[in-house]
């Protein structure tokens, strides 16, 4: 398991001083300048990153990298992801988890079947949703959408075990 979080990505130039636009994968948005140092992913390596300022600019987020000052420079930028290591992170108390500690968990029923693991989660408004793909030790390959509704759905989640307990009909 990787120590690094991708939390956002350069994605073109914003104006002709420097500035590139960031789209933050945080939520808010706007958490992604609380978390120092940022660092650029940059050929596979991870580099710290100075970033002088990070601010809204209409729906979206623009930055200024320090030493790119001109349009000229942006391209060596675009297209970067934006990382920070877990480390970094807060702890979080009780039943909250981040999205990237359940990536990769089993997910098994209240009888113990197999559904897969977490691939990844998505967003929907309403409630965060668990896209859980088939292994082999699953009880079919068939690709799950569990909602992330703690309690009801999702009955207990141990990171020791790298196990989610789920109550889901595996018909759905």
């Amino acid at each position: 398991m990787s120590d690094w979080l991708v939390v956002g990505k350069f994605t073109s130039a914003y104006g002709i001083k420097g500035w590139v636009k960031l789209h933050s994968f945080t939520e808010p948005m706007g958490n992604i300048a609380s978390y120092q140092p940022l660092y650029l992913k940059k050929q596979g390596q991870w580099q710290v990153l100075d970033i002088e300022k990070i601010q809204q600019h209409g729906k979206g987020l623009i930055a200024k990298v320090k030493g790119c000052d001109n349009r000229d420079q942006t391209p060596a930028y675009t297209g970067c992801e934006l990382g920070m290591l877990k480390s970094q992170l807060p702890n979080l108390e009780g039943e909250d988890y981040y999205w990237s500690d359940l990536a990769g968990l089993t997910v098994k029923d209240q009888q113990g079947q197999n559904f897969g693991v977490v691939d990844h989660l998505v967003e929907t408004g309403a409630n965060d949703v668990l896209v859980v793909k088939a292994t082999k030790d699953s009880i079919d390959d068939q690709e799950r959408l569990i909602p992330y509704l703690y309690g009801d759905v999702v009955l207990s989640v141990s990171l020791q075990e790298q196990e989610i307990t789920v109550d889901w009909d595996a018909d759905f």
